[in-house]
């Protein structure tokens, strides 16, 4: 079979549904060659993605990924194991990572929120990104693991050397070291003076005998970090695209504000926030639809193409902001499921009503647009607006 070579091709980073939307109805698993060089197995099809997601025979052990081992301090956490450590893990983090604490959080989401949109007021043009979408959950995220804001921009250029595409490859190391050095500085610290965030948490929760080891409270710091914020920078940044390259869709959120909810679940299906799951190994040979992956491959599934699947969304490449069936697959499916999907949701929500209402007449600021590097994340590098 050919390997196909489109997925480092500029106009594809720019727009990939095109071509997604061609591998459905021509051969819906295909074999790629990725920005890095490694060759993977791409699932673009609802039904096949819902169900590879859930398949246990793809094993999400990172160290299997030939190139793909990374350092055991961030390397041990949720998304990087199987059952039963996945399962132990979770019950540990979901422990502390709860719906109250979660809902806690409203009232600073909201103040967080107007302080930005203060901010942002009196000016006539801003970049949505880097005035809004990117602070707001970084602030967040760093105040519930307890982490100093004033550091937030470390994190961002740690996260976006990590999560962006193969040019970012000589800065990696270093990038990961320096974000290892300061969690593990971080987790001494609050280990000394414990106090009532999620890092506090994390580390004093147990379950019976069992307690989180240090590799493993290390790497869902990571996972926290980068997970916690990317997805909720994307939702903003992608969901306004999504509304203000449309008027009406912009005029009649703001007109009925009760769609919100439905809104921002369209959001996530039409362009998500990330574009494909991070890698999976077929420990045997399996067949995904129709096709035989060999055992040892790299699987990934293309959330971003299961999502515009016309034969589970009609009208798939078409925005629907009051869509009552959407089960979309923007937050994972199956146990590895995001465990952050209801603080993205709600930091989203918060974000639209209060932006809609500031800044009524928000408008784009110039139609040429940058998407990010890499297959990992699908969001803008920045969204010029007018205010």
């Amino acid at each position: 079979m050919a390997i196909e070579e489109v997925l480092t091709d500029p106009a594809f980073r720019a727009d990939p549904h095109p071509v997604y939307a061609q591998w459905r109805r021509t051969g819906p698993v295909r074999l790629a060659r990725l920005p890095n060089g490694l060759d993977a197995w791409l699932v673009t099809r609802y039904d096949d993605a819902r169900k590879a997601l859930a398949d246990p025979r793809l094993s999400k052990a990172v160290h299997a990924v030939p190139g793909g081992s990374v350092n055991a301090a961030v390397s041990h956490h949720m998304l990087a194991v199987d059952p039963p450590d996945h399962t132990r893990l979770r019950r540990l983090v979901s422990a502390t990572f709860t719906a109250r604490r979660i809902e806690a959080l409203r009232p600073r989401i909201e103040q967080i929120t107007d302080e930005l949109l203060d901010g942002m007021a009196g000016r006539e043009q801003v970049d949505l990104i880097d005035a809004f979408a990117f602070p707001l959950p970084i602030q967040v995220i760093c105040e519930l693991l307890g982490i100093p804001s004033d550091d937030r921009d470390d994190f961002r250029a740690w996260s976006n050397v990590l999560v962006n595409g193969a040019q970012f490859d000589k800065e990696r190391p270093g990038a990961l070291t320096a974000m290892i050095a300061y969690i593990k500085a971080l987790i001494a610290q609050r280990r000394e003076t414990p106090g009532d965030d999620l890092l506090s948490g994390l580390i004093g929760v147990r379950d019976q005998e069992d307690r989180l080891t240090e590799d493993e409270l290390s790497s869902m710091v990571f996972l926290l970090l980068i997970a916690g914020h990317e997805t909720t920078v994307n939702l903003i940044g992608n969901g306004a695209h999504v509304l203000l390259t449309d008027r009406s869709r912009w005029e009649r959120l703001r007109a009925d504000p009760g769609l919100l909810p439905s809104a921002i679940e369209e959001f996530l299906r039409f362009e998500g926030p990330v574009e494909t799951s991070t890698f999976r190994i077929a420990t045997e040979p399996l067949e995904i639809g129709g096709t035989t992956v060999p055992a040892g491959a790299v699987v990934l599934v293309v959330l971003l193409s299961a999502n515009r699947d016309e034969q589970r969304f009609p009208g798939a490449d078409d925005v629907v902001l009051d869509r009552s069936q959407n089960p979309h697959l923007a937050f994972g499916h199956g146990i590895h499921y995001c465990l952050g999907a209801p603080l993205a949701r709600l930091e989203a929500q918060v974000a639209f009503t209060k932006l809609m209402d500031r800044f009524p007449d928000l408008r784009p600021a110039g139609a040429d647009l940058s998407w990010r590097p890499g297959i990992l994340i699908r969001g803008l590098s920045s969204l010029p607006v007018r205010l």
